[in-house]
């Protein structure tokens, strides 16, 4: 035996030593050491032989298991589906090794992928969804609305919330005049250097109803609607608030610095002696911008206190933003606060969703919605697919269901079969459908997911299929720039408007969906079941209610930003610069009408765009006696038109129904099914508010059928400030069906910095109800 040197010996332990390491980083990186990546595919090139994409996604990782070597340490790749995509992205999410990802990349239909990155999540999520941020735009230029006033006319205040905390926030300006109300349960100390003046306005209610029991007399809210909306109009920053576990992430207003003054003047009911008590009282506090998440139906203007208040208000200099209501989208003019003077708000969804994973024992995942309110696992359960149970149309039925998951059957009663499912108590159940209603409203308080209908042939086959089916459920995930987003939300009301129909109504759209904010923490916020109710801090709920105190808050940021700006020339740069396109770059579509393209009588102009807003280059701009002008072609006595103006000063020396306004409404009546011919010819003066000399360029697109004319169709600025006029005629037939048309007239900047958008609208007369 030949002996070696001990440097001999050293060195090849040190070669040993340095294979081991080298054998041991590889194995770990063929196993347990693996990152989670995003992968987006060619869906288009999916073969055929896959049913869906999930298959396919499932396949491709298969194969790159099969494929990969057993390492030289006996570990075999262990390369797992997370998520797959449908709709904000096509492809999925796998923990991979680096070797496994380089296999994948030689996979048809690759397209990308990258490493999966920490995210914190900032909530109610809208502010980003709206691209406010702040290093540029409205936020900055604003400084949050710093100093800004924002009077809220609601249900009231919690102002134990968070949101309404006054960290970070300044001195209260001095010109404001309001106060803090004391009352039940309600003392002055309650209000801060945000949440400033609080007040309660109850006289009408109680003189209405002698001996009522008033449920809380002081600005307190307990119904939680008025401290939502508030708290999305200028609540401050709270970290960690969530709804059970979605949506976690920073809270904040839109106009996280603006300042908060509440006017209590209803619960669940409220009063027009109240609300008209409750605006007078915020325009001599000295507000800004006064929101108002509620309205009143079918009433002329000079009986609509929101109107006739209003009017005040914006001679004041206080813009006034309301709600459209939620009478969802048939018949047309159902829409309330249709005021010529103030913003009237639709509401939208935003590109957020909640869901839950699916995890069948073959190993598919499937992405569903929930907002199942716990943190719960459903663990490898039985799955039931049983045709006498399916339907889920019976709790009794159901409640002789074996243990299990249960598979619910796409009937299009989804509410009753939810409804269903949890009086009955089985275990857990899938459910199948695309009705946005449900992903719009919320809502499961039973452990369950909802699913596709194109993931539904995959899940039935194997629960039918299978050696012994089984699957897994897990919760509280939230998604957020799903596509397509916005769209309208089903239950916005639609214009044209009841009260003042020439004006097309509404003005804009905002988040509106599933808006998370502050909430009441007494009562019920989500429930278990049938027996446990939840309560929470914050909460998810829908409406143009939710959408309002958006528009509020940008109404509120403008106003910071420019202090010299009229009423109508911060509305008039809201509509001109909302986007009618969604985060896919197509046309908005309508939930509540089948998906079709979204009409101005739904959405007006678009969805708001804060930044956009901030510098729109041509405003419309209009004075109190413009309005008068208008009122004075309605055919209103003068009576009547003092009830709204409240002074004689104001005469009528031109009728005219045309008002600067940066939209445009063409009326027809249906007659005996019969179509029939219009023109009608419109003048408009524009502002420029941009910066020194500009030349703009109209182009349209006519709504169906109809002919429009704009002269001139080249405005040429000289200065800040200067006034052009042009005039547009539309050519128009009516529709013996009552269909609506429409397109856009479009003032683009040379230089194409801006664009002066305004949208078109040839409607039915809709009679009032």
């Amino acid at each position: 035996m030949r002996c070696e040197s001990f440097d001999k010996v050293v060195h090849r332990l040190h070669l040993i030593l340095l294979t081991w390491i080298l054998l041991t980083i590889q194995a770990r990186s063929m196993s347990g050491e693996r990152s989670t990546y995003i992968i987006h595919m060619d869906k288009s090139v999916m073969p055929k032989v896959f049913a869906t994409h999930h298959h396919w996604y499932s396949s491709i990782l298969h194969a790159i298991k099969t494929d990969t070597p057993t390492t030289s340490a006996g570990l075999q790749s262990t390369a797992r589906l997370i998520y797959t995509y449908d709709h904000a992205l096509h492809g999925f999410s796998a923990l991979l090794s680096s070797q496994e990802l380089e296999s994948l990349r030689e996979s048809p239909g690759f397209v990308s992928a990258y490493r999966d990155r920490a995210v914190t999540l900032d909530t109610t999520h809208t502010f980003e969804f709206l691209k406010l941020n702040p290093v540029t735009g409205l936020w900055p230029a604003s400084d949050y609305g710093e100093d800004v006033i924002v009077g809220v006319i609601d249900s009231g205040v919690w102002p134990e919330s968070p949101s309404f905390k006054d960290d970070g926030m300044t001195q209260i300006p001095a010109r404001w005049k309001g106060t803090c109300e004391e009352g039940e349960d309600f003392n002055s100390s309650m209000c801060n250097r945000k949440l400033i003046g609080a007040r309660s306005f109850i006289k009408g209610l109680i003189a209405a109803n002698p001996g009522i029991h008033v449920t809380m007399n002081s600005p307190r809210d307990t119904f939680g609607h008025g401290t939502h909306t508030s708290s999305t109009v200028a609540g401050n920053y709270v970290e960690g608030a969530s709804y059970f576990g979605y949506a976690t992430g920073t809270a904040r207003g839109v106009a996280p610095r603006a300042r908060v003054a509440m006017y209590k003047v209803a619960g669940e009911e409220g009063l027009t002696s109240d609300v008209i008590a409750g605006i007078d009282q915020a325009i001599a506090d000295g507000v800004d911008v006064i929101s108002i998440s509620m309205g009143f139906d079918y009433v002329p203007l000079y009986e609509d206190p929101i109107a006739i208040a209003s009017f005040a208000a914006m001679e004041k200099g206080v813009l006034v933003s309301c709600s459209a209501g939620n009478a969802g989208p048939l018949p047309l003019g159902t829409l309330h606060n249709g005021i010529p003077w103030i913003l009237t708000v639709a509401a939208g969804t935003i590109d957020r969703s909640f869901t839950g994973t699916l995890t069948l024992g073959n190993g598919l995942t499937i992405t569903g919605w929930t907002m199942f309110p716990a943190s719960a696992v459903v663990q490898n359960l039985p799955l039931i697919y049983d045709k006498t149970l399916s339907a889920c149309n019976s709790s009794e039925l159901l409640s002789g269901a074996p243990y299990g998951i249960i598979i619910c059957h796409n009937t299009g009663y989804i509410s009753g079969q939810l409804r269903a499912i949890s009086e009955s108590e089985v275990d857990a159940a899938i459910f199948i459908s695309d009705d946005p209603k449900l992903f719009e409203l919320g809502g499961l308080d039973w452990p369950g997911v909802v699913i596709s209908p194109k993931d539904a042939p995959a899940l039935i086959d194997y629960a039918k299929t299978g050696n012994n089916p089984r699957a897994t459920m897990t919760f509280q995930q939230t998604i957020v720039n799903t596509k397509p987003a916005p769209a309208v939300a089903f239950y916005t009301s639609r214009g044209p408007s009841p009260s003042c129909p020439t004006i097309l109504k509404p003005d804009v759209m905002a988040p509106g969906s599933l808006v998370l904010a502050a909430w009441v923490p007494v009562g019920e916020t989500a429930r278990i079941g049938t027996g446990l109710s939840l309560s929470s801090d914050y909460n998810m709920v829908s409406g143009t209610s939710m959408a309002c105190p958006h528009a509020s808050g940008v109404a509120a940021l403008l106003r910071g930003a420019h202090p010299e700006w009229s009423v109508a020339a911060i509305r008039s740069a809201i509509v001109t610069t909302a986007n009618p396109y969604d985060n896919t770059f197509n046309h908005i579509r309508d939930n509540g009408l089948n998906f079709t393209i979204a009409s101005p009588l739904a959405m007006g102009a678009g969805q708001i765009d804060p930044n956009g807003a901030l510098d729109p280059g041509l405003i419309y701009d209009a004075t109190p006696q413009d309005y008068v002008n208008l009122l004075c072609s309605m055919n209103f006595t003068k009576k009547q038109i003092l009830t709204i103006t409240r002074s004689n000063t104001y005469t009528c020396p031109k009728t005219s129904p045309d008002l600067n306004y940066p939209s445009f409404i063409a009326l027809y009546s249906q007659n005996d099914n019969k179509s029939t011919t219009g023109v009608q010819k419109f003048q408009r003066t524009v502002t420029n508010v941009g910066d020194g000399t500009a030349t703009y360029h109209a182009t349209v697109i006519a709504p169906r059928g109809s002919k429009v004319t704009v002269s001139p169709t080249t405005l040429v600025f000289e200065k800040k400030y200067e006034k052009q006029s042009y005039t547009m005629s539309i050519k128009y037939k009516s529709d013996k069906d009552g269909k609506i048309s429409f397109g856009w007239l479009t003032w683009i900047e040379g230089d194409g910095k801006h664009t002066v958008r305004s949208p078109i609208v040839v409607s039915p007369l809709v009679v009032s109800h």
